[in-house]
């Protein structure tokens, strides 16, 4: 191993034990995060029902648990099922922009106060 690859490595494993410094950078990046982490939140769980719902109203109509759990005819309620699920999966975007955009106007004076300090 050449004396630059042994530098190279010792710096790469010093860095990790020493104590960073908080930056401005590492603010907005903070910021950023605060502002972008609820709607994501909201958009992944809400998305995820809405799916998980759909395919228990798809099971309904085309397995035979209708039957299993009473059902004489488990097509009317499965396709509503599923209906309400498509409807919470194809509003999930709409809500998850609508949140953002929120966030993004609580913070905006924030983030771009600290930006143009950094720019």
């Amino acid at each position: 191993m050449s004396s630059n690859d042994q530098e190279f490595l010792v710096q790469k494993i010093r860095t990790q034990y020493t104590e960073k410094q908080h930056t401005e950078l590492d603010e907005l990046k903070t910021l950023d995060a605060k502002v972008k982490r609820p709607a994501n939140v909201f958009g992944y769980t809400y998305g995820t029902v809405g799916a998980v719902v759909m395919g228990a109203g798809m099971s309904l109509v085309m397995t035979d648990i209708g039957t299993i759990i009473g059902l004489a005819s488990a097509v009317v309620p499965g396709v509503a099922v599923g209906v309400v699920g498509m409807a919470m999966a194809l509003s999930t975007y709409p809500i998850y922009k609508r949140i953002l955009g929120s966030r993004k106007k609580k913070y905006a004076p924030q983030i771009l106060k600290l930006s143009e300090k950094l720019l």
